[in-house]
Parts: structure tokens; sequence; C-alpha cells
């Protein structure tokens, strides 16, 4: 090995130690449970919206070992705290009718172009959606896919 390399080999083992202490937050907010999408949609939508999105779009993340390693924690802290702003399914109840419309609108076309979950689901496979699951979110939305 050449002198350079062994170099920079030091240098990123040093740089990603380092970075290890860089740790984002990942907490759970409390959830009314009476506030849920469970307790104001149909059992089969919640159950799918649940499996699918719950970990970034709700206040019930599941934190794997590999949101404790940065990169992986940066980059998973993020997309919650920004799908929890898009759309938050723990706070269900305190959008209006019109908003949660739209929101179930935007997941039809997010669900029906592959868009959401995505890539997500090459690390949980449980969350790739079926037609069946698309239909379900449409028909709540009011369309169809």
């Amino acid at each position: 090995m050449t002198r350079r390399l062994k170099q920079a080999g030091v240098l990123f083992i040093l740089v990603f130690a380092v970075a290890q202490l860089v740790q984002p937050d990942r907490t759970n907010p409390p959830t009314d449970v009476s506030r849920t999408i469970q307790a104001h949609a149909s059992r089969e939508l919640a159950a799918v919206v649940d499996r699918s999105s719950g970990d970034c779009h709700s206040n019930q993340t599941v934190w794997p070992w590999y949101t404790r390693v940065a990169p992986a924690s940066w980059l998973m802290a993020q997309g919650v705290a920004e799908g929890r702003k898009v759309v938050n399914f723990s706070e269900w109840g305190t959008y209006s009718p019109a908003q949660q419309q739209t929101l179930l609108a935007a997941s039809c076309d997010d669900a029906t172009s592959g868009k959401m979950p995505g890539i997500y689901t090459v690390i949980r496979p449980e969350t790739r959606l079926s037609q069946q699951d698309i239909k379900t979110i449409c028909a709540a939305a009011g369309g169809t896919p």
C-alpha cells in the first residue's frame, strides 16, 4: 500500500469516528391517540398508512440501529422531520376535513407515481405498497389510481 493510500484511509476512519459524535434528535413526540388517523379513518386506510408511512409521517417512528450511525442517522432524522412537517398521521385529527382530503389526494398521487414510500422500501421492504394498498388510499381520497 502506498503511503498516500494509508493516510487517506486513516483520515477517512478519523472523519467517520468524529462524525459519530454529531447525533441528531431521534425522539418521538407524545401522541394523543384520539388525534391519530386510526381514530379518524377506516381500519383499512389506517393500517396501510401505519405500515407504509408511519416511520416518516407519524410520531411512532421506529429508529433501527443504522439510525445511530452517521451519516445514515442524519439522513433518517432529516427525512422524518420533513415527513412530519408535510403530514403527520399522529396529528390527523388536527387537520380540517378539507386539509385531510387534500393530504389524501396528495398521498394517492405519490403512491400511484411510486414517489412514496420511495427508496425507503429498499431498507424496509414491508413498507412497499401493493396495488390494493394504493386503491385503499385513493378510495379514501375520493379518486381512483
